[in-house]
């Protein structure tokens, strides 16, 4: 039984815009984990798409079911302030462990060392 029959041409209309674009964005940040050449690279791609595609698709939701309950649902703000909460943490995390091991390790090709702030040493060098 599907309750797409009940929703204003208007709504599907949008709804459909909302999930074709999360999931457009979604995709183009994965396609920028594969393409892209180092790690430090390939993190950031796939973190923005997540987020945004999620904000779209999140909204596609609450839109959706909104209009079928008659009342607004927001179940949808939860998951989309704990993705946007944890998905950049994460990639500071990640980012900041590959670089400590990659400059412990004295790798070639690690990113750039900012000046010190406010005379700390600088403990990179």
């Amino acid at each position: 039984m599907s309750h797409a029959a009940d929703l204003p041409a208007w709504a599907a209309w949008a709804i459909a815009f909302l999930l074709l674009l999360g999931a457009g964005i979604t995709l183009i940040g994965s396609l920028g984990l594969l393409r892209l050449d180092g790690f430090y690279q390939r993190a950031h791609a796939p973190t923005l798409g997540t987020s945004l595609g999620t904000a779209f698709i999140c909204g596609a939701s609450m839109l959706c079911f909104s209009l079928l309950q008659m009342r607004p649902l927001l179940h949808e703000v939860l998951i989309l302030g704990f993705v946007t909460i944890t998905t950049p943490v994460t990639l500071m995390l990640l980012t900041r462990a590959a670089l400590f091991r990659d400059t412990a390790e004295k790798r070639p090709g690690i990113p750039a060392d900012p000046a010190p702030r406010n005379g700390e040493p600088n403990d990179r060098g």
